[in-house]
């Protein structure tokens, strides 16, 4: 039977839209919490969109730009009822329109394979791969003590920021910063004769605890870090988003029970000129986030 045609309105998302953001994601099986969408409409509010219809809301979609050099496009949701009407690809054209109109050229996202062509049909093309991988441990075998957070000084944390500007491509110390105030309990640091050498942050999501990012060129350092956050999770799910092409991240997850969940495509809408150093990326901050 053919559907009848949808009064589909849309709109720029405010604080009042959180929960409903958060009932999609839920649906949707994603592990985004208030707080998340909060990071969004505080960096960006002007740039994340709702649809509508009879003043439900039943999609959405968000940006965040990063300095002047790119932008990001993440959480284009539909509720499962109203797929397939084209509410996802108008809510992905606001947030394209929005990015061109305040006269941003790259912009970047993370794609499902059925996403993919989507994307590849507004111009977005490949950069790399990248894979999210879940561990999940038996009940009972973490702890449920409290986790005393990791305290970083000044110093620290600008070091910190600075090396995820050169790794990333792009400053997003406001979500780095922000990351270690909710969860200072996942934060965790590597340092030798005084030097940074990596670090690895977390959140905590709706089911599962989330290793983003991890940075370090070092596999030995990248196999303490993984081995301090599941320490200091107490969560029995973990998920990681990491680049297989790196050397050693599949065998150091494989190492210690984390099995393969779903693949991911990094592509990017006009001149790619930060790429950043994806080789030193263990875990990505996020599919919406980057």
């Amino acid at each position: 039977m053919e559907q009848k045609p949808l009064a589909i309105s849309t709109r720029i998302m405010t604080e009042t839209d959180i929960a409903s953001g958060v009932r999609l994601n839920t649906s949707a099986g994603w592990n985004q919490t208030a707080a998340d969408w909060r990071r969004f409409l505080e960096n960006s509010p002007s740039g994340c969109f709702v649809a509508e219809v009879k003043g439900e809301v039943v999609g959405t979609s968000a940006t965040i730009r990063y300095e002047n050099r790119f932008a990001w496009i993440g959480m284009v949701l539909v509720h499962p009822e109203f797929r397939n009407r084209g509410i996802g690809t108008r809510l992905l054209q606001e947030a394209i329109e929005h990015l061109d109109r305040i006269g941003v050229s790259t912009m970047k996202l993370d794609a499902t394979p059925l996403g993919k062509p989507i994307y590849a049909k507004l111009g977005f093309v490949p950069e790399y791969e990248i894979e999210r991988w879940t561990l999940q441990r038996p009940p009972g075998i973490v702890s449920t003590q409290p986790m005393s957070g990791m305290t970083l000084d000044k110093s620290q944390m600008d070091r910190i920021c600075d090396l995820d500007r050169e790794v990333f491509g792009a400053d997003r110390n406001f979500l780095v910063r922000s990351l270690h105030e909710c969860a200072p309990e996942l934060t965790c640091i590597a340092c030798r004769g005084g030097e940074l050498w990596g670090y690895a942050f977390g959140r905590k999501g709706l089911f599962a605890d989330h290793l983003c990012p991890c940075v370090t060129t070092v596999p030995k350092i990248a196999q303490e870090l993984l081995q301090s956050f599941l320490q200091q999770s107490s969560r029995e799910t973990i998920v990681v988003d990491c680049l297989p092409s790196n050397s050693g991240v599949l065998d150091s997850l494989r190492a210690v029970g984390f099995a393969f969940s779903r693949p991911l495509t990094r592509m990017v809408r006009g001149p790619n000129s930060h790429p950043g150093k994806p080789e030193a990326i263990r875990a990505i901050l996020g599919p919406e986030f980057g």
